[in-house]
C-alpha cells in the first residue's frame, strides 16, 4: 500500500466509524505543526559561523515550517525533519533535525542547511554513496575540498574563513567504532508530508552517515551525507531519481528553540 493509499484508507475508515478527521502533523516533538513559526536564538549559529562553519544563517523568509518528515532508520529512537525550505525548486534545503531517544525525550536538535547536491552517474558511484561497495559513505573520515565547493554559490570570503590556508576540511565519522575503517551507513525511509492532511509529500529510500569536526572554540559542526532514492511524489510512484545531499548541521539547545 502506497503512502497516499494508506492515508485514503485511514481517512475512509475514520469516516465510516464517524470519527473526526485528525491532521497528520499532530503529536510531534516541540509541538511542531505545518505552518508553525520557528523562533530560533541564533547565538550558536553566529559563534559557529565566526569560527569558520559552512552553515548558512537563517533569514526572515525561512521561519515557517513548510513540511515535516519522519525518518525511519536502523537506529534507536526517532528522527524528524522540520523543513523551513523544502529545496524542491532552486533554493537549498533548510530544516531542523530533531532526534528523540528511546525514552521519548528530545536528545538533539540540529539546525541544518544544504551545502551541495550531486547526482551519482555510474553504478560504482551509487554503490559508494550507499555503502554497498564496502567503502565510500561510511568511511572513517570524509574530506571536503575547497575546489569542490567553488561552484556551490558560497561567498569566497566564507570559504576563506572556513579553509584558511588549508585545501581540505576533514570530518570524522560520528557512528560506530572510531577504529573501524568502514561502518555501513544508516538506511531506511523518509516520508515527508507537505500539508496537515498528509495528502501531499514524498517518500524516498535513504542512506545517511553523520560526520563531524570541532570548530575552534565554537563546538561541533556536523556534515550529514545523505543518499536519497525517490520512490513517490504525492502518491505518484512514476517519479524516480537518486541524489546525494551534503548538509551542514549545528547543534542548538532545546531552550533556544520555540515553535508556535
Amino acid at each position: 500500500m502506497g503512502w497516499k493509499d494508506a492515508i485514503d484508507y485511514v481517512r475512509g475508515a475514520a469516516t465510516r466509524h464517524g470519527l473526526a478527521e485528525a491532521p497528520a502533523d499532530q503529536q510531534l516533538p516541540l509541538g511542531a505543526r505545518i505552518g508553525s513559526v520557528v523562533n530560533l536564538q541564533q547565538s550558536p549559529l553566529l559563534r559557529a559561523s565566526t569560527a569558520g562553519s559552512l552553515i548558512r544563517m537563517p533569514n526572515g523568509s525561512d521561519t515557517r515550517i513548510l513540511a515535516i518528515s519522519r525518518i525511519k532508520l536502523n537506529l534507536s529512537g526517532k528522527l524528524y525533519r522540520y523543513y523551513l525550505d523544502k529545496g524542491d525548486d532552486a533554493d537549498d534545503e533548510k530544516f531542523l533535525q530533531v532526534y528523540v531517544n528511546e525514552q521519548g525525550q528530545v536528545a538533539e536538535i540540529l539546525y541544518c542547511t544544504q551545502l551541495a547536491r550531486v547526482i551519482p552517474e555510474t553504478v560504482e558511484d551509487q554503490e559508494a554513496y550507499t555503502g554497498e561497495a564496502g567503502y565510500g559513505l561510511g568511511d572513517a573520515s570524509y574530506t571536503l575540498w575547497r575546489g569542490q565547493l567553488g561552484d556551490c554559490g558560497l561567498d569566497p570570503r566564507d570559504l576563506e574563513l572556513a579553509f584558511g590556508s588549508e585545501e581540505g576540511l576533514v570530518y570524522q565519522r560520528d557512528a560506530g567504532s572510531p577504529d573501524a575503517e568502514f561502518v555501513a551507513p544508516f538506511n531506511g525511509t523518509e516520508t515527508r508530508i507537505d500539508d496537515a492532511g498528509g495528502m501531499g509529500g514524498l517518500q524516498q529510500q535513504m542512506y545517511l552517515m553523520p560526520y563531524v569536526r570541532e570548530l575552534n572554540g565554537a563546538g561541533r559542526e556536523f556534515l550529514l551525507i545523505t543518499t536519497e532514492i525517490l520512490a513517490s511524489v504525492n502518491g505518484d510512484a512514476g517519479k524516480r531519481g537518486i541524489h546525494v545531499d551534503f548538509v551542514i548541521g549545528i547543534p542548538v539547545e532545546q531552550e533556544r528553540v520555540v515553535i508556535q
